[in-house]
């Protein structure tokens, strides 16, 4: 992949393509403003310093002035407003992630946010505080992973939906060509759109982007793995589960896997998301705190919200279930949803979903144990899964398109999977299942016979289950901030010790960023996102019912090593006089009593979003 240095020098003053954004801007920056100017042969903005305030250049006023900083960035992301004025996100390096057609796609790797906020000297004190936590979150926000754009193409959109629209929509902005469902940055993007300044508007995805290619009867083969992730519930693992009130799920991706040959492009297409119901598991120090459903009477309009978004955009749409069932089934009503909230366990949720899509009998539902029936990391078992759907995901089939544009197959369906977090038993089912599409679509294309499959080409096989590992991990981490759990599942069919330690490692991150981390991290996302919109009159961050449980944690953690230390100690002193035993019988009780504390208060210890809390 090429970095900036690779690539070949734009032309300065080369005009814009219509609908396309400039590449490559001037930014200048003067005690008093910011000045963007296109290197495209486009226009020019500048940004007032002390309010944020967009105004529209000619050509000479960009270029007037020269007591300023000058550097090259990528791309305008969009700007936030806060209580001391604007900050504007630009992205200051990227990298070549591939092609998507003819165009370009990039990786945003490094992002910055410019500050118009000399009025912070006007707030008071506890304005000060408040804005002082803005900030921070704006500096999480730029570590951002996994955001690609292009500056010519609409990446929302996959190809079948792309190639049914009119042709003159091209020549639009990219972001009024753009499905707002996919565009990460939709929210700061506003001030630049009211100010019309298109030509700078950069619409970022975030998902993942990988390319692999090879050789099939002396004929070049590509394959791209694409996904994009939704915006309507972002979030993080444990304080985004589940969906709204208007049906949007947690982790909801669409993944879709592009093939390349002698002309012909195929697109299959599947999508996951977490279960489709109002439910909870709020961080508690457990290793697994109990996921809850929320009792709700809109519970099976939020599971018919849903779904009948899925069918208008996918057409008829399958579900596999991945998760574990309840140890002892109970015997269920039509709708006992509310029956099981004491529970709470993964089964329990598990038979409520399947309980409620008895309500849509249209939708076929398929229930798939992966932990029982896939144990041992038998990855090879999900076969049974296969040959289960398999006429369905044949008749589903794919998108195929010739060099002409002309549409040869269309998929009429999509396949809907989801595991609890929707990312490892996940991410190692739809790699399966886009095993076996890819097969078909390569069959179909010519470039397979019948009787052959990729998995007989140990080269092109691994190269397969790379895209898929990788897709994996960068998928994992925008969610839950590890890497991907049972990758070796997909890169080797089986469980490795190495893998089994690279597995630990991922789950302790996992439990560490959940319980001490996320909560900061949900309110970088919200506020970016717009859920949470900063005022004079909306409330302060810091009004926390409770203590604070930043400072209290260490100190239980060092008087629960230090008690089980001394305790230990004086333990092997008993033999020498009874004042050990004594004091051995105090520590450990002093120890016990600060563990029972800890566990008692587990949900006040964890990092818990300020701004939201759960939506």
């Amino acid at each position: 992949m090429a970095t900036d240095a690779d690539e070949a020098p734009l032309l300065a003053d080369e005009p814009l393509r219509p609908g396309s954004c400039s590449r490559e801007l001037e930014l200048r920056e003067f005690r008093d403003r910011y000045v963007f100017r296109s290197l495209d042969g486009g226009g020019a903005f500048a940004v007032a310093r002390a309010d944020g305030s967009l105004h529209p250049l000619s050509p000479e006023e960009a270029a007037a002035g020269s007591d300023c900083k000058v550097s090259k960035i990528y791309g305008v992301a969009g700007m936030i407003r806060l209580l001391a004025g604007s900050y504007v996100l630009v992205i200051t390096s990227r990298k070549d992630a591939g092609s998507y057609g003819a165009s370009t796609v990039y990786h945003a790797n490094s992002m910055k946010f410019l500050c118009c906020n000399e009025a912070i000297k006007h707030l008071t004190s506890e304005e000060k505080r408040d804005e002082a936590y803005f900030m921070s979150l704006l500096r999480i926000a730029e570590t951002t992973c996994g955001l690609y754009y292009s500056y010519d193409r609409d990446l929302t959109l996959n190809l079948q939906r792309a190639s049914k629209l009119a042709a003159g929509r091209v020549h639009k902005p990219l972001w009024k060509q753009a499905d707002p469902r996919f565009v990460w940055n939709r929210n700061l993007l506003e001030e630049l759109i009211e100010t019309k300044l298109d030509e700078f508007i950069t619409p970022l995805i975030q998902g993942s982007f990988q390319t692999e290619q090879f050789t099939l009867k002396d004929r070049l083969v590509r394959i791209t793995l694409f996904s994009r992730r939704c915006n309507r519930r972002l979030g993080t693992r444990m304080w985004r589960r589940g969906a709204n009130l208007e049906g949007a799920t947690a982790n909801f991706v669409e993944t879709e896997q592009l093939v390349e040959y002698e002309g012909l492009t195929s697109s299959f297409i599947q999508v996951r998301g977490s279960i489709p119901l109002l439910w909870e598991q709020i961080v508690d120090l457990s290793y697994k705190p109990r996921p809850s459903i929320i009792e709700h009477e809109e519970m099976t309009k939020v599971v018919e919200r849903h779904f009948h978004d899925l069918s208008q955009r996918y057409g008829d749409t399958m579900v596999i279930d991945l998760t574990d069932k309840a140890v002892q089934q109970r015997q269920m009503t039509v709708c006992p949803t509310f029956f099981l909230l004491q529970q709470g366990d993964e089964g329990n949720l598990s038979n409520a979903f399947a309980a409620e899509m008895q309500n849509f009998p249209d939708i076929r539902y398929v229930h798939f144990d992966f932990h029982h029936i896939c144990g041992g990391g038998n990855f090879d078992n999900l076969q049974v899964l296969y040959d289960e759907i398999e006429e369905a995901i044949q008749k589903q089939g794919y998108f195929l398109m010739n060099s002409k544009g002309e549409i040869l197959l269309d998929q009429s369906g999509v396949v809907r999977s989801n595991c609890i977090d929707c990312l490892d038993r996940t991410n190692v089912t739809q790699s399966f299942l886009a095993r076996k599409s890819l097969d078909s679509q390569l069959q179909r294309m010519g470039a397979l016979s019948s009787a052959e499959s990729i998995s007989q080409s140990d080269i092109i096989n691994d190269k397969f289950k790379k895209l898929w590992v990788e897709h994996g991990d960068e998928l994992s981490l925008e969610y839950a901030g590890s890497y991907a759990l049972k990758g070796d599942l997909v890169r080797y069919g089986r469980q490795t010790l190495p893998g089994l330690i690279k597995d630990g490692m991922s789950a302790l991150s996992r439990y560490y960023l959940n319980n001490f981390h996320d909560g900061v991290r949900q309110d970088a996302l919200d506020l970016i996102s717009g859920y949470y919109t900063v005022s004079k009159s909306s409330s302060s961050p810091f009004q926390i019912i409770g203590f604070e449980s930043a400072p209290y944690l260490p100190v239980a953690s060092a008087i629960i090593v230090g008690g089980i230390t001394v305790t230990t100690f004086t333990l092997s002193q008993v033999g020498r006089s009874a004042q050990h035993l004594i004091s051995s019988i105090i520590f450990a009780g002093l120890t016990a009593g600060v563990v029972a504390l800890v566990k008692a208060n587990g949900k006040q210890l964890c990092s818990r979003p300020r701004l939201c809390g759960l939506i």
